[in-house]
């Protein structure tokens, strides 16, 4: 049975880019476009997942995801053109399971809603603890679930492989990983020298992102032993 869906967007074109792509990959698909609407459609329709933007008429965002998450075990992304560091943390710490920032690709919410799905369904069935979802070292914490990193009081959203990555050097502190290694843990080929770059990509989006100083050699050293070896 296909998921069904809400996207609540108050830019029309917007939501109905969302929906038409959605229903592309065989969601059933419900549009909302005011706060009141999506209220409304939440409170009398039965919903497995939520697109929701945080700047509506009338109800915002965080309103509709109080509702949600005071009645409802299901997964929601925020979408919004709010970039600040304080509505990202807000809009997780009320339970929403990621946060999307405008203007983004059609490409990366389907990923990301799927993703999500896959992991709501494998929590459920396998009963895992919320606790589960999350890695700690130092002052940096992992959501594993929602995509997201945290230093003190930074939020930042990660990509696929970047959560991949950083999941692999926080479960193994002061284990040293070569490219080569590091390449094969991840990606699961054997590495050759073009794949350099590929992972350099991703770890300079990493330093950016948990780094003091994102221009140092060794990532994550401040963290107590998350080194990588160059050699």
């Amino acid at each position: 049975m296909s998921t069904k869906i809400l996207v609540v967007e108050d830019d029309r074109e917007t939501n109905q880019l969302l929906c038409k792509y959605l229903r592309k990959e065989m969601f059933h698909v419900c549009p909302a476009y005011t706060g009141e609407e999506a209220f409304q459609k939440l409170s009398t329709d039965s919903f497995g997942f939520v697109l929701l933007d945080l700047m509506l008429p009338g109800m915002d965002g965080f309103e509709i995801l109080q509702k949600i998450r005071s009645e409802k075990n299901i997964p929601v992304i925020i979408i919004s053109a709010k970039d600040e560091s304080q509505d990202k943390i807000i809009g997780l710490r009320l339970g929403s399971d990621d946060y999307i920032t405008k203007s983004f690709h059609m490409s990366e919410v389907i990923a990301r809603v799927k993703a999500q799905l896959r992991r709501f369904t494998q929590y459920n069935s396998s009963g895992t603890s919320q606790t589960d979802h999350y890695l700690k070292h130092g002052d940096i914490v992992l959501d594993l679930n929602a995509y997201v990193v945290e230093t003190g009081d930074n939020v930042k959203s990660l990509r696929e492989k970047e959560l991949q990555i950083l999941k692999l050097l926080m479960s193994n502190p002061k284990k040293v990983f070569t490219k080569e290694n590091l390449f094969e843990h991840i990606w699961g080929e054997p590495y050759l020298g073009a794949d350099e770059n590929k992972i350099m990509v991703h770890i300079r989006r990493l330093r950016e992102k948990i780094e003091e100083d994102p221009r140092n050699r060794n990532i994550f050293k401040r963290f107590g032993g998350l080194v990588i070896s160059w050699g």
